[in-house]
């Protein structure tokens, strides 16, 4: 039997890992200035933020209108805005602070020289030495220029400075040389900003197993048993840890959350069953499994192929255990660590306490349904985190996304250690 429910899954629009990011582009005046377009708007699909300082001279190769429109943004160029009567000071070091990367590209000789020897004589390099977050440069000119021993020296000193370069490629240049020094192009500096990104991230080669939302027990081909989790926390979870490069399966009940990552596998089911073979299926190969599914306890012990009449005023059910997912994986547990979740009513650090070591977990949740704001259907969470050494940590009322991130941040902690 089938129950039918509404899955809002992947619609094959992937989420980047510089989704959410501060993008600061730096555009300098080389010939691959024009290419920028298609840069600010592959970073807007990816869905960052954008600004763009450009170097005075830049404005010659391509046009501040045309990138303030695709970013959304003003286009930065000079120190005050000198078109305008009252002249408004642009911060190098707002912008600086501001921007979570920057990228420069293009980045001719000149301004890379300038930025491995500290020469600050406008609003990019001021910015630049200003700035707080990685700092990626996409060199562009001509292969007599990339070759010469100072364009070289620039390069050694800015990556002795941990500023990451992307490397120029070979190709058909301006002069009408063909070799080194042609800037990256659009879609591949982007995919080197998030493999690099990526690559640095804690839980990348990780896979993480989390389970989310309710399970529907059928009744009849109409009716279920099932409960009020709306499957938010584990959604939340499940991009927090993707969020920090993991490879994450995600097996959900029915539930109206989305999710759209490239990191983030996401396998439907319905019922308890289902999720404990899918669940199976994939714990061997898994790191970490975080079970935060609210799975039915009981089920219909016969389930009827047809609709049930209302005959009567009473309907009696036999029901009977489900299997327990979480205490079969404690059963099992060789390498994994192991996170299961306690929504508790009375008694609920004892009865998580019993549970954390009854199923042979490495890390319980617990949330109590007393707490205003916590449990199913709600933004917040307020959760209590214990450890198989019992060293109890209490967080007040958070958002689930930030729940998400400390649970993460924590098992960081731990596999790492």
């Amino acid at each position: 039997m089938v129950l039918e429910f509404v899955w809002l899954l992947n619609t094959g629009l992937f989420m980047s890992v510089l989704s959410g990011k501060n993008i600061l582009l730096g555009v300098t005046a080389g010939i691959a200035a024009y290419k920028t377009a298609s840069l600010v708007r592959l970073f807007i699909k990816s869905g960052a933020h954008v600004k763009v300082v450009m170097t005075p001279a830049s404005k010659e190769f391509v046009t501040p209108l045309t990138l303030s429109t695709l970013s959304k943004n003003p286009v930065y160029s000079s120190f005050t805005n000198e078109e305008d009567d009252n002249a408004v000071w642009n911060n190098h070091v707002d912008l600086g602070l501001w921007a979570d990367l920057f990228v420069i590209a293009p980045a001719t000789a000149n301004t890379l020289s300038k930025m491995a020897n500290g020469v600050c004589d406008n609003l990019l390099l001021a910015t630049y030495l200003s700035a707080k977050c990685p700092v990626y440069f996409a060199p562009a000119m001509d292969l007599d220029m990339y070759k010469h021993a100072t364009t070289l020296t620039s390069f050694k000193k800015l990556k002795a400075f941990e500023n990451i370069m992307i490397p120029a490629t070979s190709g058909e240049l301006a002069s009408g040389l063909v070799g080194e020094g042609r800037m990256a192009e659009p879609e591949d500096i982007v995919s080197f900003i998030e493999n690099d990104i990526l690559g640095k991230l804690p839980l990348k080669g990780k896979k993480i197993l989390i389970t989310a939302g309710p399970t529907y027990e059928a009744i009849d081909p109409v009716r279920y048993i099932g409960n009020h989790s709306s499957g938010k926390m584990g959604f939340e979870i499940a991009k927090a840890a993707a969020n920090n490069g993991a490879e994450v399966i995600l097996i959900t009940g029915p539930t109206h959350q989305s999710v759209t990552h490239n990191l983030i596998n996401i396998i439907p089911v319905v019922n308890a069953q289902h999720m404990y073979d899918e669940v199976h299926k994939h714990y061997e190969s898994a790191h970490v499994a975080i079970l935060s599914a609210a799975v039915a306890d009981f089920k219909p012990k016969e389930v009827a192929t047809q609709k049930i009449k209302k005959k009567s005023d009473t309907l009696t059910l036999e029901l009977e255990k489900t299997k327990d997912i979480l205490a079969s994986l404690g059963e099992i547990k060789k390498h994994q660590y192991l996170v299961g979740f306690a929504l508790e009513t009375t008694n609920e650090l004892e009865n998580a306490k019993g549970k954390l070591k009854r199923k042979n977990l490495n890390l319980i949740v617990l949330n109590s349904l007393n707490d205003k704001g916590a449990g199913f259907k709600t933004d917040t969470n307020k959760v209590t985190f214990i450890d198989n050494e019992e060293v109890i940590t209490k967080f007040q009322l958070k958002s689930k996304a930030e729940v998400a991130s400390d649970l993460i941040n924590k098992i960081i902690s731990e596999i790492d250690a």
